[in-house]
């Protein structure tokens, strides 16, 4: 007989095997019912996650770390989940800009040229180049300035000026009118060559059309088939494919046409926009370090966080928010106003934090922020001095200042306009939208080796990237144990077996979850546990209200079995049915960004859940000698994420797909949809990431490449890696006696 002390509940549950031998409904509580309810009827458990899903309008501290190495870890993972969010991790190959520059017009001390260039094969960025008048063979600092919503050509309108004068907010009322050209003039008569380009949809960017880039509200279920697909599909948000994305490459590509001018200095960069432009700024920032300095305006707030189509994207804001993703530009300066808008709090929210970061960073006068808010919503001439102040120090321009900006002769259509009959515009339209996303779609397969690496080093870079991939779109690591509390709710003896209630709670997330765990009656249990995960939560261990009969098998055989109701599954619904579809903000707009930018999905929570259960089950209340899991009825896609997750937190996990693979998702409100899980290789790459552990997978026709690839490369042999097709066998059958062999 074994009486190993490992396990340290062996003894109570001997007692308590007696307990309730005599007294089976003590106080210690009862099952209600054959669904083995923890909570009482009709309650819920205690988790924050049943609250309304987070909008773009809710609350969005930002929390300074306690230290600098905290910091910087936190600081990188968050540029991953940037890079993930927009599309661009693993970085895409930079193809040729083809960039063309013509129609040069001459004003008082600059001059304005006509820009387009490539930033994909066919897809052209448009805009407008402003340079100092004079020599163009000295090497000149350079501002990127993306515009924001009205466009570069934004007009106040000639009937409007006399107020804004009176109030201060303009000065001039010509080339006033005009205020995002505005601050491009000024600046390159500072001596600054200066880059707006224009935002999909605006002046000359039409390819993708302004309603579809930025006033999308309905689904186009032409645009959602799995072979042929748009913006905004289940399709596109599966391989995080979005309007944001595309802005934040385009500006990426921007700063490379900057930096190849030849009379640009690429060590003396910086980025400001105002409004949606600001939010350009901040993932610019956030991504990309040439620019030395940064004036992201009129987005830095704890409070809305950019209200169009444009400015979200799934995974971007999850855990974090705008304060904390501008503050990942640190230690490099940054400067921004407080307006009578959503950033009217900067001075006492967001703010303070900034400034406690640089100060830890040892730069505390390398951000700024000035409170302006006898004005609303703006980047109006005040707040342009304060960014031509901010440039001038930190560009090292050797102005005098005050600078103040003067008068100018507002460009006509004519001289604005990039497209004419020598430059015409390239088409666009439906059948454009349908080919960009296939390009986009294959210029990430190229990143990743079309999922099929070859060669040691191919294969390991493909499976860093992937699984980096896999852990910023699951986002969350393995719990630790002493954050798992278990409080008992019942226990029941049955004919040769013991049944537990419990309910589990990590307190770190506020999350709770009950559990159910099966064990033998005799001494001599094994010291295994076998944590059940199915796609209908732990009622799937009592079909019927009986015990499993693989359950049992398990039980019988000496195991411990542990099953659990995920998120959304059993007691975390009100009738008992597990949910179907995610729930989604209120936001009319059916976008999935709106929702999955701020919440995680119904899968990713769900793989958080077995996360907890892990820790839990190998803390030190059990202590196990093994724990293995067994994934079947539509809970083997969640193991296998979680797999990813835990690493060799499992001993063995057996594995049934069902052949489920989110590539045939056709809609993204699907309980199991997952943004990025196609990009990141889709339920073959996810099953090679298990890689070197031990592996049993059944629902698949044959074992996928990509699996082997992995364990040959790991030195481990694939021939417990058994594959059966659908309907062929029993597979909860055959997932038993395959743990049964461990």
């Amino acid at each position: 007989m074994n009486r190993s002390p490992v396990f340290r509940i062996t003894a109570p549950l001997i007692f308590l095997a007696v307990v309730i031998a005599a007294n089976p409904r003590s106080a210690l509580g009862f099952p209600d019912g054959a669904d083995r309810r923890v909570f009482d009827a009709g309650q819920q458990p205690a988790d924050v996650r049943l609250q309304e899903p987070k909008d773009l309008n809710a609350y969005f501290p930002f929390e300074v770390p306690a230290t600098k190495a905290e910091w910087e870890q936190r600081q990188a993972e968050l540029r991953q989940r940037v890079l993930v969010a927009t599309g661009l991790w693993p970085m895409p190959a930079k193809t040729p800009l083809n960039a063309v520059v013509h129609g040069k017009v001459l004003r008082d001390g600059f001059t304005v040229e006509k820009v387009y260039f490539e930033s994909l094969p066919g897809h052209f960025v448009s805009g407008l180049l402003f340079r100092p008048e004079g020599r163009t063979d000295a090497k000149r600092p350079a501002v990127l300035s993306p515009h924001g919503h009205g466009g570069r050509q934004q007009d106040y309108g000639s009937d409007k000026m006399a107020a804004l004068i009176a109030s201060g907010a303009e000065v001039h009322a010509n080339s006033g009118r005009f205020p995002k050209l505005a601050r491009c003039a000024q600046l390159a008569r500072m001596g600054v060559v200066t880059f707006i380009f224009d935002m999909m949809g605006y002046v000359d960017s039409h390819q993708v059309s302004y309603q579809l880039a930025h006033r999308y509200a309905d689904r186009r279920p032409e645009f959602e088939a799995t072979d042929s697909w748009g913006f905004y599909s289940a399709q596109a948000e599966s391989r995080l494919h979005s309007i944001m994305g595309l802005q934040t490459w385009n500006g990426v590509r921007a700063l490379d046409f900057l930096a190849s001018l030849p009379d640009v200095d690429p060590a003396r960069m910086a980025v400001t926009g105002g409004s949606g432009g600001g939010t350009q700024t901040i993932l610019l920032g956030a991504i990309d370090d040439r620019h030395i300095a940064g004036f992201p305006n009129g987005m830095v707030s704890t409070s809305m966080q950019g209200g169009c189509t444009c400015e979200n994207c799934s995974l971007l804001r999850i855990g974090t928010g705008n304060v904390e993703l501008a503050a990942l530009f640190a230690p490099r300066p940054q400067g921004m106003t407080a307006a009578n808008d959503w950033t009217k709090e900067m001075m006492t929210k967001g703010y303070p934090q900034l400034q406690k970061l640089y100060a830890m960073l040892g730069v505390p006068d390398d951000v700024y922020c000035e409170e302006m808010l006898h004005f609303p919503h703006n980047y109006n001439a005040v707040t342009r001095g304060i960014m031509y102040s901010w440039m001038n120090k930190h560009l090292g321009l050797g102005i005098q200042e005050p600078i103040a900006e003067t008068e100018w002769e507002p460009l006509s259509a004519a001289e604005y306009t990039v497209w004419n009959k020598q430059h015409p515009a390239p088409a666009g339209g439906d059948d454009y939208e349908r080919t960009l996303l296939k390009q986009m779609d294959e210029r990430d397969q190229v990143a990743l080796f079309a999922h099929s690496p070859a060669g040691n080093t191919e294969i390991q870079n493909y499976l860093s990237a992937v699984r980096s991939g896999w852990q910023t779109i699951i986002g969350r690591t393995l719990p630790k144990a002493e954050d798992v509390q278990r409080k008992k709710a019942w226990k029941e003896t049955k004919a040769g077996y013991l049944e537990f209630g419990d309910v589990l709670t990590l307190t770190t997330k506020g999350e709770q979850l009950p559990v159910v765990s099966v064990y033998p009656k005799s001494v001599d249990w094994n010291q295994k546990v076998i944590l059940w995960i199915d796609g209908q939560g732990k009622a799937g261990m009592f079909p019927n209200g009986e015990i499993h009969s693989d359950v049992r098998r398990l039980v019988d055989a000496g195991y411990s079995v542990v099953g659990v109701d995920l998120f959304g599954q059993g007691e975390f619904t009100t009738n008992g049915e597990t949910l179907t579809e995610n729930p989604t903000v209120k936001n009319p707009r059916q976008f999935a960004g709106f929702t999955y930018c701020y919440n995680e999905t119904l899968f990713a929570r769900r793989v958080h859940d077995i996360l907890t259960v892990t820790a839990w089950i190998n803390s030190d209340e059990h202590s196990p000698k093994a724990l293995h899991a067994i994934g079947v009825n539509g809970g083997g896609p969640l193991l296998a994420a979680a797999r990813v997750i835990a690493d060799s937190a499992f001993d063995a996990t057996a594995i049934d797909t069902g052949g489920f693979r989110f590539e045939t998702l056709t809609d993204w409100k699907h309980a199991d949809f997952l943004p990025g899980a196609v990009k990141y290789g889709d339920m073959p790459t996810l099953l090679s990431l298990s890689a070197p552990n031990k592996l049993w997978i059944a629902g698949e026709e044959t074992t996928p490449a990509i699996v082997k690839t992995a364990y040959k490369a790991a030195g481990v042999k694939t021939s417990d890696l058994v594959s059966s097709a659908n309907g062929r066998l029993d597979t909860t059958t055959a997932a038993t006696d395959y743990i049964l062999q461990q």
